[in-house]
């Protein structure tokens, strides 16, 4: 059976997930073709090589060339609906949306109904979310496993003013999962990062019994002492 062992020693992010996919051989032009079959547009998705210290690895950078509205969980479900992506991409692209539209309804106290998804985030979003799962398809990936999550110190800004780290989405949603608290003044797991593993992987912790046959390095985009990045490794259990 192919797995996928999620290394976030740096944490995780959407793009550093698809950093790590792409660097683990998905054809970066197969991943624009699956992506526009949903019907919206205005964003470019470009990969350069780069290195962290001295790890080579693949960063990801999505730019939103016009102004995008937002859009609401109803919204992103339909965008994902009518389009001719396969049905298991859609029902796991969904499910994430769904993780994370409830853990920003229960943070700011309103329906899910009224949670919307802001401008370029909600385009960053729905790449992110999206492009992980086509990734972790096209790559044959069958369970996906991932180490314990470390989690940052500090405060970021985001549209609602300052907030501490981890952001309160990220801590709703990495409720039951094994982390630990490092002395790292920024951001190690993202909301988006956080809904996207905690639905994909069976399970946390230590590496499972497997035949490594590919490593994947996604780089992030903060400038720490640490190398920024996601190391995924792709190999073979016993099934």
């Amino acid at each position: 059976m192919t797995v996928a062992y999620f290394d976030c020693f740096s944490g995780i992010c959407g793009d550093m997930i698809l950093g790590a996919l792409i660097d683990l051989g998905l054809d970066i032009n197969y991943l624009k073709k699956e992506l526009e079959k949903l019907n919206f547009s205005g964003y470019e998705i470009d990969v350069k090589k780069v290195e962290k210290n001295h790890i080579s690895s693949s960063d990801v950078y999505i730019t939103v060339k016009k102004d995008q509205h937002h859009r609401s969980l109803t919204d992103i479900n339909k965008l994902i609906d009518d389009s001719s992506l396969d049905e298991d991409v859609k029902k796991t692209s969904k499910e994430i949306f769904l993780k994370l539209g409830e853990a920003e309804s229960k943070i700011h106290n309103i329906s899910i109904d009224k949670i919307h998804f802001h401008e370029v985030g909600a385009v960053d979003s729905i790449i992110d979310i999206v492009g992980a799962v086509i990734g972790l398809k096209k790559l044959g990936v069958e369970q996906v496993f991932c180490s314990h999550l470390p989690l940052g110190n500090g405060f970021v800004k985001c549209s609602h003013g300052i907030i501490p780290i981890p952001a309160p989405a990220t801590v709703e949603l990495l409720k039951d999962i094994p982390v630990y608290q490092t002395d790292i003044d920024h951001e190690m797991v993202t909301p988006t990062g956080a809904a996207v593993i905690t639905t994909v992987a069976a399970s946390f912790g230590e590496m499972p019994l497997m035949k490594i046959k590919k490593v994947g390095y996604g780089a992030g985009k903060i400038k720490s002492e640490n190398p920024n990045l996601l190391r995924v490794f792709l190999g073979e259990i016993e099934s």
